[in-house]
C-alpha cells in the first residue's frame, strides 16, 4: 500500500474508531487548560498550555476580558498599520475605489467600469488579511473569536454592490470596538453604519406618502426591521408581530447615508427628514411619538432591553462557548445577567466562564470546527508565520466559508451540522496535508502579484496554483512530537496508536486531520 492510500486508510479508521472509542478514553491531566484555549481563543500555540498553567486559568480569563491590558506585538501593528484601505473612511474608500462618476452628462465607458471594480478587490483583501493575521498571532485571543461572533451575528455581504468597498471598514468601525462591550453600543453602530443600511436596503426605505418618494426611494422597506428583530435582538421566536415589523420599518424610514461623493462627510450616516414617516407608531406594545431621528435610537433601546434579546443573545453565546443545544439553565442565568448588568457583554461572558456548564467535561470537544476555526487553529498549532494569505483564503472558499462572504444575514452557523459532512471532511484532509506535508508557501509572499501584492481569484487547487508559490521557498517538515505537545497530547487511543505506527512524515497531517483536532 503506498503512503497515500496508508494516510488515508489510516483517517479513516481514525474517524470510525472516535465513534466507538475515544469518548472512553480518560483526558489527560492539562484537558482543562486545554478545553479553555479551544474556547476562548482560536486553539494552542506551541507553549500556551505552559503559560496559561503558570499564570492560572481564572487570571488567564480576565486577562482575556480586558483586552486593552495585553500588549500587541510590534510587528503585528506594524503589518496591521501598512494596510492602508483600513486608514480610510467610507467615504474615502467610495472616492478612491467606487464607480466612476458621471462626468459632463457623460456615463463611464464600460472598461472604466470594470477598471475601478478591479482596483477595488484590494480592499476585500486587506480585510481578509487583518482578520486572518490578527486571529493567528494576536495575543488578543478572546478579542478575536468575539470579532468572529459579532460579525456573523450582525452579518454584512462584501459582494453586495457597494458593500464590497465597506466591510473592512464595518468591521473596524461598527464592530471591533464594541466586541467586549455594551450590547447597545454594538447595535447601534452597526444600525447606522453604512454597510449595514445597504446591505439590508434601508438606505432606500421610504414613508410613502413623504415628499422623498422619487428615484429609488419609493416606499416602504422592512429589510433591516426584520432581521432587526429576529437576528440581532429578540429572535425569531421573540413575540412580536408582523405590525411590529412594518411599524419599525416606518420607525426607521429616512435612516440611511449621503452620498455625497467627493467630500470626507459623504457616505455616513445620514437622517433625510424628507422620507420618515413623523406619524405616531406602536412598537412592542409602546408608543413611540413622531419625532424623526430619534424614533430609531428609543427603539434600538427598547429592543436591546428586551427580556427575549437578553434569552436570545445568551443563547447564541451558549451556543458557541459551550454546546450546540446549550442546558437552559445556563441560558437563563447568562439571560438575567445580560439583563442586571443593561447588555455588558464582558459581564455576560465572565458568568458564562465560571459556569459548571462550561467546565462540565462533558463538554470538552463537544464543538466541530467551523472551517475558519480549523484553518486558524491549524495555522496557530503549527506555529506558521503566514506572509501569503491566499492559499488560507483558496481553502478557505473550498470549505464554504470565506470572511465576508456569507450572503445571508444570518451569518455563518456555529453548529456541527453545518459543517460536518464526507466531502468537507475530505477538503478538510487536503488542507492539512499541503500544510504538513507540501509547501504552501505561507511564509512567502506569492509570486505573481498584482498591486496589492495578493490576488483573490476562486482557486481550485490552492496548493498547486502559482498564484500561491513563493520564489523558490524551502519548507522544513513539521515536527509531529512538538506540534502534539503543543496540542497536550490530547488524543484518544486509537489516535495515538495510529499516529506512533505511520512513518514520521505523515504524523504531523494525522493529528490535523484527527477527530480530536476537528473538534474544540
Amino acid at each position: 500500500m503506498n503512503l497515500k492510500l496508508k494516510y488515508r486508510a489510516l483517517l479513516l479508521y481514525l474517524w470510525l474508531g472516535l465513534i466507538a472509542s475515544s469518548s472512553a478514553a480518560s483526558p489527560p491531566d492539562n484537558s482543562q487548560i486545554l478545553h479553555l484555549l479551544n474556547r476562548i481563543s482560536f486553539g494552542p500555540r506551541l507553549g500556551d498550555i505552559e503559560k496559561v498553567r503558570s499564570r492560572g486559568t481564572e487570571n488567564y480569563i480576565q486577562q482575556q476580558l480586558s483586552p486593552e491590558t495585553i500588549p500587541e506585538p510590534p510587528n503585528l501593528t506594524t503589518r496591521i498599520n501598512s494596510l492602508e484601505t483600513l486608514q480610510k473612511t467610507p467615504a474615502e474608500l467610495f472616492v478612491e475605489y467606487g464607480r466612476p462618476p458621471v462626468q459632463n452628462g457623460q456615463k463611464p465607458r464600460p472598461e472604466a467600469i470594470r477598471a475601478a471594480r478591479q482596483k477595488s478587490r484590494i480592499i476585500l483583501q486587506q480585510a481578509v488579511i487583518a482578520r486572518l493575521l490578527r486571529a493567528a498571532e494576536s495575543p488578543r485571543q478572546l478579542q478575536e473569536v468575539m470579532v468572529d461572533f459579532w460579525y456573523n451575528h450582525f452579518n454584512v455581504y462584501s459582494d453586495k454592490g457597494l458593500d464590497r468597498l465597506w466591510v473592512g471598514a464595518y468591521e473596524l468601525e461598527a464592530i471591533r470596538p464594541y466586541a467586549l462591550g455594551k450590547f447597545r453600543e454594538l447595535l447601534g453602530a452597526t444600525s447606522r453604519h453604512p454597510a449595514m443600511l445597504y446591505y439590508l436596503d434601508n438606505w432606500q426605505n421610504t414613508a410613502p406618502q413623504s415628499s422623498g418618494v422619487q428615484g429609488r426611494f419609493q416606499g416602504l422597506n422592512e429589510n433591516y426591521a426584520r432581521e432587526l428583530i429576529e437576528l440581532h435582538t429578540l429572535g425569531v421566536n421573540g413575540g412580536y408581530t408582523q405590525q411590529d415589523v412594518i411599524a419599525l420599518a416606518r420607525i426607521f424610514t429616512g435612516w440611511g447615508f449621503s452620498p455625497r461623493s467627493g467630500q470626507n462627510d459623504g457616505y455616513s450616516f445620514y437622517f433625510d427628514a424628507k422620507r420618515h414617516d413623523f406619524s405616531d407608531k406602536v412598537f412592542l406594545g409602546q408608543t413611540i411619538k413622531g419625532s424623526g431621528e430619534t424614533e430609531g435610537e428609543q427603539a434600538l433601546n427598547i429592543l436591546a432591553k428586551s427580556p427575549a434579546t437578553a434569552k436570545h443573545v445568551s443563547y447564541k453565546l451558549a451556543q458557541y462557548f459551550v454546546a450546540d443545544s446549550p442546558p437552559n439553565a445556563l441560558v437563563d442565568r447568562l439571560s438575567q445577567r445580560f439583563l442586571e448588568t443593561d447588555g455588558d457583554i464582558r459581564e455576560v461572558l465572565n458568568t458564562l466562564f465560571r459556569s459548571r456548564e462550561f467546565w462540565d467535561k462533558k463538554n470538552y470537544s463537544a464543538k466541530f470546527k467551523t472551517p475558519y476555526q480549523y484553518v486558524i487553529s491549524a495555522v496557530r498549532a503549527t506555529n506558521q508565520k503566514v506572509e501569503n494569505f491566499q492559499p488560507l483564503y483558496g481553502y478557505l472558499q473550498q470549505l464554504g466559508m470565506p470572511p465576508y462572504g456569507c450572503q445571508t444575514p444570518d451569518g455563518y452557523k456555529n453548529t456541527q451540522n453545518a459543517w460536518l459532512n464526507p466531502d468537507a471532511i475530505a477538503r478538510r484532509l487536503s488542507f492539512v496535508t499541503a500544510l504538513a506535508s507540501n509547501p504552501l508557501y505561507l511564509s512567502s509572499p506569492p509570486a505573481d502579484k498584482n498591486q496589492s501584492g495578493w490576488m483573490l481569484p476562486q482557486i481550485g487547487t490552492p496548493s498547486n496554483s502559482s498564484l500561491a508559490r513563493g520564489p523558490k521557498e524551502s519548507k522544513e517538515p513539521i515536527d509531529s512530537s512538538q506540534l502534539a505537545n503543543t496540542l497536550g497530547n490530547n488524543f484518544s487511543a486509537n489516535t495515538k496508536s495510529a499516529i506512533e505506527s505511520s512513518p514520521a512524515n505523515l504524523r504531523a497531517a494525522l493529528i490535523l486531520g484527527s477527530p480530536e483536532f476537528m473538534h474544540r
